[in-house]
């Protein structure tokens, strides 16, 4: 078939634009094939350089700095010192026979340390890192680094550690930090990935442990690149983490290493509280121990003879102990009776020496009686007859109630952990928790501190507060955060009629500043500093026998609480002694050293003491173990 010349044009015309098209598309293939082949070689080199060489990108958390825990004043309580450590990963760890082999070289690596490496690489992801060896000296650290080429897998790290600087003052109140371990983990709901650092510490034990999460601060990122050798070539990024928060705690240094110091020696506790804040300004718990031990690995001898010590000194006494009041409690006692108008401050009860009820004899401390007593009286002489006659017309509820007003069988909202909440029984208590009915003999021996009564320092403490001022005095540890003051609890007026407070104050200065009071020995012979105060002693046994004829852990605990100065109260102060005997002798004496220290910027002015009494106040103070001590430089005023 022949085309016309027309056909043929117009065949040529199709085909010349068939062949723009394809070869269109083929520009545009060949184009965005092109890119991308410069995207690959060019743009994303490194990244496929990486693959191709066998390395890898490899992800690290990064540890935060923990907070900071200061005093009221700003020293500093817990800080965090800077630590060379080296580390290993399971991936590149290879042989460990010759890799132990060049490190004893460097370090002093024990067959021990070895054992818990193999152990912890076992159970190790294969990137995370396992320490090899903590707080390496600057010079092992160096020779470690220079001789890295011949030790695969291995690389250093600079990292912190907690230190307190002022080692026992402050153990039962900040605590300690220790590595986590996989039982800290069990015990945890939800693990937080910062957790899962190695060696990473964490709070075991005060204000550590309670606020833990607003110390340890939030984990950063490290992405950095490995060869295939496990050598770390370059940091590719890092998301610096959130450090934890800085606390300001209520204590003061100087007092709280005064208060530590006047204990050391006896098994013993001390609470001052700042009654117009509820500031905690120093507890201190005797004996205590160095927290730097457990922070760097304490030995298993040393945790033992911390373990069986019968003066126990792992627990805070403060708020940990429980012990029954004594004669502390009799002001309780009174006020119930006052409130509830079954006595007047004036009328009297006859001591005989003892108090027949039931066909049974509850005596009172003086066999031979102290004859009539009042209100003032009463708590002068510590008469235990005055306190069974009243208890028996108020009774155990009534009593109860005052107690709990004035703090006691509370827990409070305190950043310790272990705190326990005491006891104040009643009726309703005993069915629940004895299967049995109250009887007139418990009452008779809750009046006077004793029986299911206990409680801890801090409690008393509280509760003095609370006598002295007729507020709800609250106690606080926590004065600020990152610098932000935290707010006040506002104290409320506790409802108890001012009068009867006046005159349970009145009692209890008695106590003090009369010759006849069983605390006068231990009176401030300065006017402007006078406390107020009340001894008690609390059996431990029920047999009645001589202290001094028992062994020690059966002795009667010593007992003091007072407030001062008594004109316009500033301070309420706990002191308990354990097995001590009387409170007179045991626990008065170091309360007024306390609370003179407490009212003179943390060392008691000599001038205050008695004149007859200054020479072995003097030596007595002499003789403690202080950071400072205006006595030994010279500038005491006698």
């Amino acid at each position: 078939m022949r085309h016309t010349p027309h056909d043929v044009e117009v065949s040529a015309h199709k085909i010349s634009r068939r062949a723009l098209l394809l070869g269109a598309s083929q520009l545009t293939f060949m184009g965005a094939l092109g890119l991308r082949m410069r995207q690959l070689q060019i743009d994303e080199a490194e990244k496929f350089r990486v693959l191709a060489d066998d390395n890898r990108i490899l992800t690290q958390l990064l540890a935060p700095a923990r907070g900071l825990i200061f005093d009221r004043n700003g020293t500093i309580l817990a800080q965090n010192e800077q630590t060379f450590r080296l580390v290993i990963r399971r991936e590149d760890s290879g042989d460990l026979v010759t890799l132990f082999a060049e490190l004893r070289k460097l370090i002093d690596l024990t067959d021990q340390d070895q054992d818990r490496i193999r152990k912890e690489l076992k159970h190790a992801g294969p990137s995370a890192p396992v320490t090899i060896k903590d707080r390496l000296s600057w010079q092992h650290f160096s020779e470690v680094a220079a001789n890295t080429p011949s030790l695969p897998g291995v690389s250093l790290e600079v990292g912190l550690t907690r230190e307190y600087p002022l080692k026992d003052d402050f153990v039962h109140l900040v605590g300690y930090v220790g590595t986590i371990s996989p039982y800290d983990i069990s015990r945890m709901d939800v693990v937080d990935p910062i957790y899962r650092i190695p060696r990473f510490q964490l709070g075991k034990s005060g204000v550590e442990r309670t606020l833990e999460e607003s110390l340890r601060g939030e984990a950063g990122i490290l992405r950095v690149e490995k060869n295939v050798h496990g050598r770390i070539i370059r940091e590719m990024s890092r998301e610096e983490g959130i450090n934890g928060e800085n606390l300001q705690l209520t204590f003061d240094s100087k007092l709280q290493n005064f208060v530590q110091a006047r204990l050391a020696g006896e098994s013993a506790s001390a609470v001052v509280i700042d009654i117009e804040t509820g500031d905690v300004i120093a507890s201190g718990s005797t004996p205590a121990y160095d927290p730097n031990l457990f922070v760097r690995g304490i030995s298993q001898s040393k945790y033992q003879e911390l373990l069986n010590d019968k003066f126990r000194p792992l627990p805070s006494k403060s708020v940990q102990g429980a012990y029954p009041p004594g004669s502390t409690f009799k002001m309780v006692t009174a006020l119930a009776a006052l409130e509830a108008g079954v006595i007047s401050v004036n009328e009297t009860v006859r001591c005989l020496g003892h108090s027949e009820v039931g066909g049974r004899k509850f005596h009172c401390w003086k066999r031979v009686g102290h004859g009539n007593m009042d209100l003032f009286d009463s708590l002068k002489h510590s008469c235990d007859v005055y306190y069974y006659d009243i208890a028996q017309r108020v009774g155990i509820d009534r009593i109860a109630e005052v107690g709990r007003l004035l703090g006691l069988g509370e827990r409070y909202d305190l950043p310790l952990p272990g705190m326990i909440s005491g006891l104040m029984p009643d009726k309703q208590w005993k069915r629940e928790n004895r299967g049995a009915d109250w009887v007139i003999g418990d009452s008779l021996n809750a009046s006077i501190g004793q029986g299911f009564v206990l409680s801890t320092p801090m409690q008393l403490a509280v509760m003095t507060a609370r006598l002295a001022t007729g507020r709800n005095v609250y106690p606080r540890m926590i004065k600020a955060i990152n610098g932000i003051n935290v707010a006040l609890k506002e104290q409320e007026n506790l409802g108890i009629n001012e009068n009867n407070l006046r005159a349970v104050r009145k009692g209890m200065f008695e106590v003090v500043n009369t010759r006849r009071g069983t605390a006068y020995s231990s009176r401030i012979a300065d006017d402007a500093m006078m406390m107020a105060g009340k001894t008690g002693t609390s059996q431990v046994r029920s047999a009645v026998v001589n202290n001094d004829k028992v062994p020690w852990e059966q002795r009667d605990h010593a007992l003091f609480v007072a407030f001062a100065p008594y004109q316009n109260p500033k301070y309420a102060l706990s002191v308990i002694v354990e097995h001590g005997g009387g409170g007179s002798k045991a626990a008065a004496p170091i309360a007024r050293d306390i609370m003179l220290a407490t009212m003179n910027d943390g060392f008691p002015p000599l001038e205050a003491y008695p004149s007859r009494q200054r020479r072995a106040a003097e030596e007595r103070l002499k003789q403690l173990d202080l950071r400072e001590s205006p006595l030994n430089s010279g500038n005491t005023q006698a």
